[in-house]
């Protein structure tokens, strides 16, 4: 772009001639360095525009006079300002990178890739926050093999940015420790519940379903603590919501008054699937302002492939909003699969 403006500047110059005063639009150059390339470039482009004006002042016998003085300083000072901007692009360019970097370590041990494959379970994730150029956000998930089988959590922290971070370190902390310790689901939620009241502060609170697979059996359990209720699809195609008996209270809202949340089992057999999700998938909505109809999209979970599955649900949500994601969109599948 740079070499195309000085060059239209001065095709221009030579056939129009200097009474159209054009020259000093060799200045287009220069700026245009500034938005692209490295400091080296910016500097060859700057020389370049000003070698050229001298030579055009020259060819116009302007160089003596105002007009040649006013070109010459002009792609001079915007040459160097072309210099100086694209110095501190770059260097917050090196900022930004290395911002990314530490987000990126942060991810991966907060939200660390879940096992693939855990006795006769297949597992997938898919994260993606709705921050812009951040890779974590308020959505969390786990799953731990513990001595009574797979456990899992998916949750989603009231709010966003780093608080909401914070919150999500804890909750996935202390899920990590309590999933292998504790004998039973109703254990570990309490174990959550203690954590989160010596670290939330008010009426912040933390959605989260809580799950086990046990090795021998043919059922999963299911903690709810206010969260969306996972979705089962059937081998045959069916697909239903796993809906918890009543309605429970979030985490961190532990008052005397509330419901207690029970824990429930769904068959959970061979074939079958569990999509554990955030409501960044069950609310996102369309420039209709229809949600996204997660029930009527069972056969994108058909590929053998989990990962690829999740994949096409992530690229069919994204054309369902058209737009940016308003807020974190967590999923984890869990696949019976047949031995």
């Amino acid at each position: 772009m740079p070499f195309i403006a000085m060059g239209i500047v001065a095709l221009v110059d030579l056939t129009a001639g200097p009474g159209i005063g054009f020259l000093p639009m060799m200045a287009l150059g220069p700026a245009f360095a500034g938005l692209i390339g490295n400091v080296r470039r910016s500097v060859v482009i700057g020389a370049v525009a000003l070698v050229l004006s001298l030579g055009l002042s020259i060819h116009n016998d302007q160089l003596g006079d105002r007009a040649g003085y006013t070109t010459a300083f002009s792609v001079a000072g915007v040459a160097v300002a072309g210099v100086a901007a694209t110095s501190m692009r770059k260097r917050r360019e090196a900022e930004l990178a290395s911002v990314r970097s530490i987000a990126e370590a942060a991810q991966r041990v907060l939200l660390r890739p879940v096992p693939r494959s855990a006795g006769h379970l297949r597992a997938a994730v898919s994260y993606t926050s709705a921050m812009a150029d951040a890779r974590i956000g308020g959505d969390l998930y786990e799953m731990v093999t513990s001595p009574t089988g797979v456990r899992i959590i998916v949750g989603d922290v009231q709010g966003k940015g780093l608080e909401a971070v914070e919150t999500a370190a804890v909750v996935v902390g202390a899920f990590r420790e309590a999933a292998y310790d504790e004998p039973d689901l109703m254990a570990v939620g309490q174990r959550l519940e203690r954590a989160l009241a010596r670290h939330l502060l008010g009426e912040k609170f933390v959605t989260a379903v809580l799950a086990e697979v046990r090795e021998s059996g043919d059922r999963a359990t299911l903690l709810n603590f206010g969260h969306p209720a996972p979705l089962m699809i059937r081998p045959d195609g069916r697909v239903d919501f796993a809906e918890p008996p009543e309605r429970a209270l979030p985490l961190g809202l532990d008052l005397e008054d509330g419901p207690a949340p029970e824990p429930h089992r769904v068959p959970f057999v061979p074939g079958d699937q569990l999509l554990f999700y955030t409501d960044g998938v069950s609310e996102a909505r369309d420039r209709m302002n229809r949600f996204y109809p997660l029930d009527e999209r069972g056969d994108l979970f058909k590929d053998p492939d989990p990962d690829a599955a999740l994949a096409a649900v992530r690229l069919d949500l994204a054309e369902h909003v058209g737009a940016p994601p308003h807020d974190d969109a967590a999923m984890l599948l869990l696949r019976y699969r047949d031995r």
